[in-house]
């Protein structure tokens, strides 16, 4: 027991040099889909100014990429698991490094927005087929181990980008920000293919065939939900009103048409399995309110406590560091505690950190945010290791993508969820009409209000994890692999 408390991270969750170099290959995927979305958040003003475009028009930037990562996260799981998941794994790294070269030497705005979009789905690819990987080459005893990694290497990615790009714009010029993901992504696929296991010949007959139909209709749905979510910057019109009843139908039309097809891209049956079913709705939840602290904590930290731009970049990389140290230990816990019991303690850290927010800055400032973040962060990091590996643990060979890029989905449809509607709350709980205007009281009314609404949320996503447990004891202890069909 002591010998493996002194070992190195990735040796926790290694038992060969093999094993190491395969962790070090999706570890590098997962850094390379994280630092895409944060690092061009930093390069918008750079944009605007070189392509003379508005804020709404260089903001596609970040949105595209965003959107094709939520829309065809599930599909493309799917289709490793049809296909073969290295084979594609590898196309994926291929995609998303070429378009990264594409992006840099974008003569327009459009082209760069196009290839944007390209880039994303190269980064679906390695986001949806990372954990299937895991799930596949570590042994379940270390499972919870390297799902810590991953997200430690997610929350880096995160906290990278946004200082990272600040240097490359600098020292260079906005092209860098996407150029710097050329040589990482060559790396990356050279690991991966020297080092991830061979696709099995029973792999590529998962399935009769892929569901076109059934992955063009969830696209539809999911493009709908999230151009809803996001166009009009939380406040909803004629035509987010419209996209959100295309989204409903489009859902409505895909589970009418899975229950029709041969080889359906998910089973409706799969949602009767509790583990599976209570884990998306809490990811969904915990995301949310994850989103508040990046769409809240700026205004907060800038017109309420009137911080410089310096101080508040620096306050709100807290999260995203505290997350980068502990999430190998978070995989830990999970290891040795058991998936169930630490879905439960990182919830409550959760809700902990939630009302801290709500009310810790308003008495102490800087150091009541900094103490509630480093009760929330760490809590999320717990709670993702936990619920990732109760929910891949057990689940056939054949649905590892699936599932995985499942599990992928819930968590982006809560941050886009999240930038959406608690930027709302906050905006109502401030009660003015410009937040950027707003009087410094009124800001921190709406802080506080919104992360009451929070920490309600994740209250709820406790309550629904307390259901989950009951409905397994009875009789599904086995695992998701009887549920799972």
């Amino acid at each position: 027991m002591s010998k493996s408390i002194h070992t190195t991270d990735i040796d926790c969750v290694a038992d060969s040099p093999p094993l190491r170099w395969v962790l070090a290959s999706l570890s590098l995927s997962m850094l390379l889909s994280s630092l895409g979305t944060s690092i061009a958040n930093v390069g918008l003003p750079a944009l605007s100014h070189a392509f003379n475009a508005s804020f709404q028009e260089v903001q596609w930037v970040v949105l595209a990429y965003l959107l094709a990562i939520t829309t065809l996260i599930v599909s493309v799981g799917r289709l490793g698991d049809v296909l073969g998941r290295k084979r594609l794994l590898l196309a994926g790294i291929a995609l998303f490094t070429g378009a990264s070269a594409l992006c840099a030497a974008a003569p327009t705005l459009g082209l760069l927005i196009a290839t944007r979009a390209v880039q994303g789905l190269g980064a679906a690819i390695m986001m949806a087929l990372t954990m299937a990987f895991v799930s596949e080459t570590v042994s379940k005893e270390k499972t919870g181990s390297a799902m810590g990694l991953l997200g430690t290497m997610s929350a880096v990615g995160t906290a990278l980008g946004p200082s990272l790009g600040g240097l490359l714009i600098a020292g260079l010029n906005w092209r860098a920000i996407f150029f710097v993901n050329v040589p990482l992504g060559i790396v990356s696929f050279i690991l991966a293919r020297r080092y991830l296991p061979v696709d099995r010949p029973q792999q590529n007959k998962a399935g009769a065939g892929f569901d076109y139909i059934g992955t063009l209709l969830l696209v539809l749905a999911l493009s709908a939900y999230a151009l809803a979510m996001t166009l009009g910057r939380g406040h909803f019109g004629a035509l987010n009103m419209l996209l959100l009843l295309v989204a409903v139908s489009g859902v409505v039309l895909f589970v009418l048409a899975e229950t029709q097809v041969a080889s359906p891209l998910l089973r409706i049956s799969m949602f009767r399995d509790p583990v599976l079913s209570t884990s998306l709705i809490m990811n969904a939840l915990v995301s949310t309110v994850m989103m508040a602290t990046l769409v809240v904590g700026p205004f907060y930290l800038s017109r309420s406590l009137e911080l410089s731009d310096a101080m508040v970049g620096l306050l709100m990389s807290v999260g995203p560091a505290i997350s980068a140290f502990s999430g190998i230990v978070a995989g830990r816990i999970v290891d040795r505690a058991g998936a169930s019991l630490a879905v439960t303690a990182g919830l409550i850290a959760m809700t902990t950190g939630a009302f801290a927010l709500a009310m810790l800055p308003a008495m102490f400032g800087i150091t009541g945010y900094i103490i509630a973040i480093a009760i929330l962060t760490p809590g999320y990091q717990l709670f993702q290791a936990a619920n990732n590996t109760a929910v891949m643990l057990d689940v056939r060979t054949e649905q590892r993508g699936l599932i995985s890029g499942m599990l992928n989905l819930s968590r982006n449809l809560g941050l886009i969820t999240g930038a959406s509607f608690m930027g709302a709350v906050f905006a109502f709980a401030s009660a003015s009409r410009d937040i950027r205007t707003a009087a410094p009281e009124a800001i921190a009314n709406g802080m506080r209000t919104t992360f009451m609404v929070a920490g309600i949320m994740v209250l709820g996503a406790l309550v629904i994890a307390g259901i989950g447990h009951c409905l397994v004891k009875p009789g599904l202890d086995s695992g998701n692999q009887q549920t799972i069909k």
